[in-house]
């Protein structure tokens, strides 16, 4: 299990660093251009910061937005919000998260956030009514874990990082296209012009692949957490084959919060095929219950 977690952080930190070199790589490609490589990077610096600082503060209240999640209070469900509390108190918390409900059938949840003081957890009403109480501890301890590993901070800068790159690239692909005739025709940065448009185009395919590899090593990761917490990797395990089977997406479900959700929102019962799991927020459900059972 220790294992499982320390192999699953270096392999983010890889994917992590992929991105930024992405970022960098554009940046030259357009300093070169313009005859000033700082001005590039500069430009990929700043863009990167202001969407990192609107995503790191307002990043948690967009995901509730989009879901349609209601704040909860003791009174409205004493038995979640006593799970919660006693997990997070398992796992070292100082404070316990603030619970939304979210009503939809699809049994599913998500943490969010940019740190345990200020995290929230998010179930819907599905989960509650599918689940039986040792399951959904499993669950509450997976999203905690989320929180305890500092995901939801990371995962918000990855998608940052995604949205700055696919940014960089249209504004570098538009500059080519429509400004680049001039070194053509004076017979420079020919070479230049052609990498920087295949950077341009490239990046935000890649840089969306790794973004999914990332979520996808967390998701693992969190699964890890949640049966080092509990003691019981059968509870975990025991509600993702129950959410597998029942394939119910999410009414609400949307691309761009996708990765937060204990199962993915479009596809709970992710498939196993290779072309496809590659494109998706998270590994084969399948896996992650293999795994579990290992433990």
């Amino acid at each position: 299990m220790y294992n499982q977690i320390t192999s699953n952080k270096r392999k983010s930190l890889v994917l992590i660093t992929l991105f930024v070199v992405i970022l960098l790589a554009l940046g030259w490609a357009f300093g070169i251009y313009v005859e000033d490589v700082y001005v590039g990077l500069a430009l990929a610096a700043v863009i990167s910061v202001i969407m990192t600082l609107v995503g790191y503060f307002r990043g948690d209240k967009v995901a509730l937005a989009v879901a349609g999640a209601k704040k909860i209070e003791r009174r409205d469900n004493e038995t979640l919000y006593r799970l919660v509390e006693n997990l997070a108190i398992a796992q070292g918390m100082k404070v316990t998260p603030t619970i939304y409900l979210i009503d939809d059938p699809s049994p599913n949840a998500f943490a969010a956030g940019r740190k345990p003081e200020k995290s929230v957890i998010a179930v819907t009403t599905g989960l509650l009514a599918t689940l039986e109480k040792v399951e959904l501890e499993g669950v509450l301890a997976h999203e905690l874990g989320h929180i305890k590993n500092l995901d939801i901070r990371y995962m918000t800068l990855v998608v940052v990082l995604v949205g700055t790159i696919i940014l960089i690239s249209d504004i570098l692909t538009r500059t080519f296209i429509f400004g680049g005739r001039g070194k053509r025709e004076n017979g420079g940065g020919g070479a230049i012009l052609i990498v920087g448009l295949a950077l341009a185009i490239l990046s935000p395919l890649i840089a969306e692949l790794i973004k999914l590899a990332v979520s996808r090593q967390r998701e693992y990761l969190a699964d890890a957490t949640a049966a080092m917490t509990t003691r019981h990797p059968e509870g975990l395990a025991s509600a993702l084959e129950k959410i597998a089977k029942m394939d119910l997406p999410l009414r609400r479900a949307n691309h761009a919060t996708a990765h937060l959700y204990l199962a993915n929102p479009f596809d709970p019962h992710v498939t196993k095929k290779k072309f496809e799991t590659i494109f998706s927020t998270h590994p084969p459900i399948e896996d992650r219950i293999a795994r579990l059972r290992d433990m």
